[in-house]
């Protein structure tokens, strides 16, 4: 069974430590962060299932963080901090967190609500883990395996990304800036075009070369989108 991570982001030690001794107790990895770049460091080089944010952060607030981990995940998020007005609360619901504990805090309320939303996320990832088109592209979001017909198909990193989110989002057209964000990171500096070069890797895996593309459609003049059928 795999290990559920946690982020946790806070600049004052002593909470941070705490924080993850509960965490840890029940029995979840948690990586720490004391500032925001630290944290976004973090989050581009692991896999985590939910954050814990504190809003007053040394560098980058925990709002901006919110926004940026929201460009690229649907993990839960827990905003916490010392700020108990409603005008607060309700601008970090509305920028994307799940939920908000406010200082001081009981570190077995904190558990309790970590629970929860673990629960709740990890039974969406659960029942969503293999994706099916056309009787005979399978991705397996929890072994991160793809799989044509009887045929395993080996994706690097990039590829996987790629085509995960083309298909959990086929009806939307993917500009190359919108698929480098996601897949390289917004602090890409090469050219857009080579998202075009991870394009045609892909379609060269999953596509049958005999016939017209069905799976990884280009759109001319604006990107790429997915054409495969649930």
């Amino acid at each position: 069974m795999r290990k559920i991570k946690i982020l946790a982001v806070e600049d004052e030690v002593k909470i941070l430590e705490i924080v993850k001794a509960y965490l840890q107790r029940e029995g979840y990895e948690v990586i720490t962060a004391t500032n925001g770049k630290e944290a976004m460091k973090v989050f581009s080089e692991e896999e985590f299932s939910l954050a814990i944010l504190d809003l007053m952060l040394p560098d980058i607030t925990g709002e901006e963080i919110c926004k940026l981990i929201r460009k690229k995940s649907d993990i839960p998020i827990i905003m916490l901090t010392a700020k108990v007005d409603e005008g607060s609360i309700i601008n970090g619901l509305s920028i994307g967190s799940d939920d908000y504990v406010t200082k001081p805090f009981s570190p077995k309320q904190l558990v309790a609500r970590v629970n929860a939303l673990i629960r709740r996320y990890e039974s969406k990832f659960s029942t969503e883990n293999i994706l099916s088109y056309n009787n005979e592209l399978f991705i397996d979001l929890n072994n991160l395996e793809v799989r044509k017909g009887d045929n395993q198909i080996s994706l690097t990193a990039t590829e996987f990304k790629l085509l995960t989110l083309l298909a959990k989002n086929p009806k939307r057209v993917f500009s190359r800036e919108d698929l480098i964000s996601y897949v390289l990171g917004d602090d890409f500096e090469g050219f857009d075009r080579t998202i075009d070069s991870h394009i045609k890797n892909l379609r060269q895996k999953v596509e049958d070369n005999t016939r017209k593309p069905i799976y990884i459609l280009t759109v001319h003049g604006f990107g790429y989108k997915f054409g495969g059928e649930v």
